[in-house]
């Protein structure tokens, strides 16, 4: 919504700038996207002129050269192009030295051989209207000299406001006005539908039947005019409907639009002689039916859309646009000036279908108050008789359900301080309330609110009333209160303080955190080359968002791609976030949603320096070494199983994580054609987590600093080349006891001579230690005994022979 700030003090005594007041709006709600202006942004060197000589330029057919009065000494030479300028006209200029609105400055310049001192405008020039065939001619009445601002509206600062679906009032001048006042302090003035020179009453000359019923078509009101005159709006309206983003087409067209701004009601002129049989029809579509619209095209309508008909059929997409076949022209004498309530959803739906979205069909599906349709054919009455020359027939046709009655809500002082967390005198809550167009009187411990017609949609109850006090009141007065929770006290759980620690470690680990979209494309599940079943969405916002996604890569991916695309060689990325599995028969009916964590790296592990210019890459170890320091930071012991049943993973390098013997997630380098497929050339290595599945642990034990030594020896352990080493790490550490406070494995040796065929030699570095003692020599050989003894039996391994 474009609100232009000259047309907002007409009835909002405002002495703040566009800025300060956009302040004011959103600290009460109203949300202001932006400031722009409208016009010439400096208003000096643009004054009123009068021609007093033009003569046909020497050397140009279509060039005037005009001797034109501005007010100075001596008149200037301006070289003019337009066709309709002429001696003894009123017009506006521009002198050197002028910026224009597209921030052109005006320079002394040179026409074909004659010397130009400045510009005659037309309306476009000035932003007032599209029209440029002409000059803009004015009223003799003014001075040459006159500051044009003074005589013509050229210049407007324009709030651009984010309405909310909830509160269509303001998606009018008039609404947005009350609402500064409200925000101000400052005088709202009489709402220009207080006077209506029109009447109530039967109206003759047109017929309306309404088949569509009242849910479609709550109320629908009319009124004729006679002798009308069609033509140009005058500057003040065309630059009012300019600012607003609104192209001024004709007096008739352009009150209409005016109108629909000032109030929030759409509105609509038939000219009268083209209606067919004399009677409109407010009916339901034909399957099929074809409708031209005002902007050129056949539209084919649905059963679903209402339409206003004649005799011959369609003549309006009820709502949303009118027809071609009844629009006003230049002929036009006589009209039927239309406003009426639709059902929102409804013309939303027929928006939708016919991918027509226009100013009236924004406003009709946010729920207009029926109570607007008269204020919208009041001000049409007046402006149709000021500008027109109309004549209104006596009468209004008035068609529809019974108005609602007025919604009446008590509002307790009490129920205020206990949601507020302070005391809002009564009074002060009254005062604030009917700024805003709520009538209230004391009842009892509180007051007696009635809700005026055009905010029923949203304020239905009392807390609604208490919202609209607090904002009003200054939501950034209210103090820092805690709610009231007996013996309540506010706490992470256990799975919440795991996957903090687990988050804040990634981070620590120089990871840089992303939040992706829940949603997915169906080509996703193709590039990652799974065939997993997914949540699919009933109403998706995009195609490439239309189904919830199964695992958290797909983001990470994304994000890799965009980063590398920009420049990034060194990628680390992580996401913690929940996953959707189908799962129809579980609680929800849809969906179960476990929280994952996942992390990507690629690139260099670290960066380049001068030591090491060119880093190693991230890789299945690279990956590994962050998912052990992820994991031990939180106290959890965990395992790698080689092989993992995902696509997607490169083979040979991936692995199942796994804790307490669970599997938990994935880990591993990501397949080439798939990494190819985001644009990543470079090994790119992830791993992920179902957070779900892993218990939080308990407090980990305090384990006190021991002084006593530590023995270290290696072993040698030649095994099968399959065995995995995570499992010659497990028996080792359960054989070694309590003694045993850490094994490495530091090497590895392949040598079929030596070793023989299928065999391999793994160096382990044992660390025994005990918290009492230095170990004896024969302490720890009865331990390395015991684990030469295990290996033996349970894995058919040996020590390797010296030699």
């Amino acid at each position: 919504m474009r609100v232009p700030l000259e047309w907002l003090r007409e009835y909002c005594d405002l002495h703040m700038d566009a800025h300060t007041l956009a302040q004011r709006l959103a600290l009460t709600g109203t949300e202001v996207e932006r400031v722009e202006h409208h016009g010439v942004s400096e208003l000096e060197h643009f004054v009123v002129g009068h021609v007093l000589e033009r003569r046909k330029h020497p050397d140009a057919d279509r060039l005037s050269v005009c001797m034109v009065d501005t007010g100075g000494s001596a008149a200037a030479q301006i070289v003019c192009g337009a066709p309709n300028v002429a001696a003894g006209q009123t017009v506006a200029v521009a002198r050197p030295g002028a910026v224009m609105p597209d921030g052109t400055r005006l320079r002394r310049a040179k026409l074909r051989g004659i010397e130009s001192q400045g510009m005659i405008l037309s309306e476009r020039e000035l932003q007032i209207s599209d029209e440029h065939t002409g000059i803009m001619v004015l009223e003799q009445a003014h001075a040459p000299g006159t500051p044009l601002a003074d005589v013509a509206p050229i210049a407007t600062d324009v709030l651009v406001l984010e309405v909310t679906p909830n509160r269509p009032d303001c998606l009018s001048i008039y609404g947005v006005a009350r609402e500064a006042a409200a925000a101000t302090g400052a005088q709202l003035r009489a709402a220009p539908w207080d006077y209506d020179p029109g009447s109530l009453g039967e109206l003759h000359g047109i017929e309306v039947l309404n088949e569509a019923g009242d849910e479609l078509c709550p109320r629908f009101t009319a009124r004729i005019f006679d002798g009308l005159r069609v033509g140009p709006s005058p500057l003040w309206l065309k630059a009012r409907l300019m600012a607003c983003g609104q192209r001024p087409i004709s007096n008739v067209v352009d009150i209409t639009n005016y109108v629909m701004l000032l109030t929030g009601q759409p509105m609509h002129a038939f000219d009268r002689e083209r209606i067919t049989g004399g009677r409109l029809t407010v009916r339901p579509a034909l399957d099929g039916e074809l409708l031209a619209t005002l902007d050129g095209q056949q539209r084919t309508l649905s059963a679903s859309m209402v339409v206003i008909a004649d005799a011959e059929g369609a003549t309006s997409a009820a709502g949303v646009m009118g027809g071609g076949r009844s629009e006003v022209s230049e002929q036009t004498t006589s009209i039927v000036s239309e406003a009426a309530t639709w059902n929102g959803p409804n013309i939303h739906a027929t928006s939708q279908a016919l991918g027509l979205r226009s100013e009236a069909s924004s406003r009709f599906e946010k729920g207009l108050a029926a109570e607007q349709t008269l204020w919208a054919q009041a001000v049409a009455t007046r402006l149709f008789q000021d500008l027109c020359e109309a004549r209104v027939r006596p009468g209004t046709l008035d068609i529809g359900a019974p108005p609602a009655p007025p919604l009446e809500i008590h509002l307790r002082d009490a129920r205020i301080e206990r949601l507020l967390g302070m005391v809002i005198p009564r009074a002060r809550c009254r005062e604030l309330l009917e700024t805003i167009g709520f009538d209230a009187s004391d009842g009892g411990d509180g007051l007696d609110v009635t809700v005026p017609d055009f905010r029923r949609a949203d304020v239905t109850r009392e807390a609604d009333l208490i919202e609209e006090v607090a904002r009003l009141a200054g939501l950034e007065r209210l103090p820092a209160t805690l709610p009231a929770r007996r013996a309540a006290v506010g706490r992470l759980t256990a799975a919440q303080r795991l996957r903090r620690r687990l988050e804040d470690t990634l981070a620590a680990q120089g990871l840089h955190e992303i939040v992706g979209w829940s949603f997915a494309a169906v080509e996703q599940a193709a590039r990652l080359l799974e065939q997993h079943p997914a949540v699919e969405l009933a109403n998706p916002m995009s195609s490439e968002q239309s189904r919830m996604r199964t695992s958290l890569l797909g983001s990470l991916l994304d994000a890799a791609a965009r980063n590398r695309a920009r420049g990034a060689t060194r990628i680390g990325l992580f996401e913690s976030g929940a996953v959707y599995l189908p799962d129809p028969d579980g609680p929800s009916g849809v969906a179960r949603e476990p929280h994952h964590l996942a992390a990507l790296v690629s690139g260099p592990v670290r960066p380049p320096s001068w030591r090491e210019q060119h880093p190693p890459q991230a890789d299945f170890f690279a990956v590994k070494g962050l998912l052990g320091a992820v994991l031990e930071s939180a106290g959890i012991a965990w395992q790698l199983v080689a092989g993992a049943e995902r696509p997607f993973l490169h083979p040979g390098r991936a692995a199942t994580v796994e804790v307490a013997g669970a599997s938990v997630g994935w880990l591993g380098e990501i397949h080439p054609r798939v990494a190819g497929d985001w644009d990543l050339d470079e090994a790119v290595a992830a791993f992920e987590l179902d957070l779900s599945t892993i218990d939080p642990p308990g407090p980990q034990a305090f384990t006190d600093l021991v002084s006593f030594p530590a023995v270290r020896e290696d072993l040698a352990i030649v095994v099968p080349e399959s065995l995995p080493a995570g499992e010659l790490v497990a028996v080792i550490a359960t054989a070694g006891g309590p003694l045993l406070q850490a094994s490495e494995i530091f090497d590895v040796f392949r040598d079929e001579q030596r070793l023989g065929a299928g065999l391999k030699s793994v160096a382990v570095r044992l660390s025994f230690r005990a918290g009492d003692r230095t170990l004896t020599d024969e302490e720890v050989a009865r331990q390395r005994n015991l684990i030469v003894v295990a290996v033996e039996n349970q894995l058919g391994g040996r020590l390797r022979d010296a030699g």
